[in-house]
């Protein structure tokens, strides 16, 4: 039994649905997986027009992806329309009522035009997901993975649809990031390639396309380049605030890398690192780094467990 799944997250600079920002050969969305990633690509979905179902494992988690996207969409309404408080509830009422969500996978799927998986990067879980998904969806349906570290050809390997699958990596908070990289595989498509680029764009994101390639774009350049600084930090070449500090004036970044770091959490560098050097040992960009390890090992992960490269309960110190 499906149950209404409102709407979490913040939101910058986006405007209300007009039905000239629906792209005409996507209208109905899947979305698995209502986590922070998944709730925010719901959002951005409804926002413009489609017509969302969220796939969950429970009714708890169909109830937390609620609250994610109702929170958000508060948040957005409240900048968008300010005093007028008739205008900010009929927006929310609207966006919530064209998403929906339910805990069985033909459901979900049965009227989907496009499926967007968004779980925990486990290649063996998506797989799975896929295996069933590809076994219920109709004919026309189009697949694509968030993951932002596995091969969507990998994961796209269990389907029969492969020419129906790409990549649609989001980045977070979904709402707020403008980006959004999509991959093709040496099957996909050209009609899904026109598909899933014209819809990033229907949903107001700036779309970058790229190759199946480790990390696409934005993590193929950006997970070296902090593992390169932590390696920096174990020589001893540099403070790890002289190191952040030289990103932020030098190069002109928002954040150091190190922070950088703390902030999307340590184990997730190290993991992504980990399974790029597992199958491409030869290359030294991708050897995961001792430091980095120590301290996931610690349990020090970062601002998520008050304390990475720096410490966020006292005083900063390794």
């Amino acid at each position: 039994m499906a149950s209404k799944v409102g709407l979490k997250v913040f939101v910058n600079g986006i405007r209300p649905f007009s039905s000239s920002s629906v792209n005409n050969a996507i209208q109905n969305v899947t979305i698995v997986g209502g986590g922070l990633m998944g709730s925010g690509i719901a959002q951005v979905a409804a926002q413009k027009g489609n017509n969302v179902t969220i796939l969950e494992v429970s009714q708890d988690q169909l109830k937390n992806a609620q609250n994610i996207i109702g929170n958000s969409l508060g948040r957005v309404a409240k900048k968008l329309y300010k005093d007028d408080t008739d205008a900010a509830q009929k927006f929310v009422q609207e966006t919530a009522s064209r998403i929906k969500g339910t805990t069985e996978v033909k459901e979900a799927v049965e009227n989907s035009d496009l499926v967007v998986e968004a779980v925990i990067e486990n290649m063996e879980l998506k797989h799975k997901i896929f295996k069933a998904l590809d076994e219920a969806a109709p004919a026309k349906t189009l697949f694509a993975s968030n993951t932002s570290s596995l091969s969507i050809t990998e994961i796209a390997s269990v389907v029969n649809r492969k020419d129906k699958f790409g990549g649609l990596h989001f980045f977070n908070p979904v709402p707020v990031m403008k980006l959004l990289e999509i991959i093709r595989t040496e099957d996909t498509s050209d009609s899904t390639y026109e598909a899933l680029l014209a819809w990033g764009k229907a949903i107001g994101k700036t779309c970058v396309k790229c190759k199946d390639t480790p990390g696409f774009i934005v993590n193929r350049l950006l997970v070296p380049y902090i593992a390169e600084a932590v390696r920096m930090l174990e020589r001893g070449d540099a403070s790890k605030e002289d190191i952040d500090i030289a990103m932020k004036l030098g190069a002109g970044y928002p954040m150091g890398p190190l922070e950088l770091s703390d902030y999307t959490g340590l184990d997730t560098g190290v993991f992504i690192m980990e399974g790029w050097h597992k199958k491409f040992p030869e290359n030294p960009l991708f050897k995961p780094v001792e430091l980095q390890k120590k301290l996931v090992a610690e349990g020090k992960l970062g601002r998520k467990t008050g304390q990475g490269f720096y410490n966020y309960n006292k005083a900063n110190k390794l």
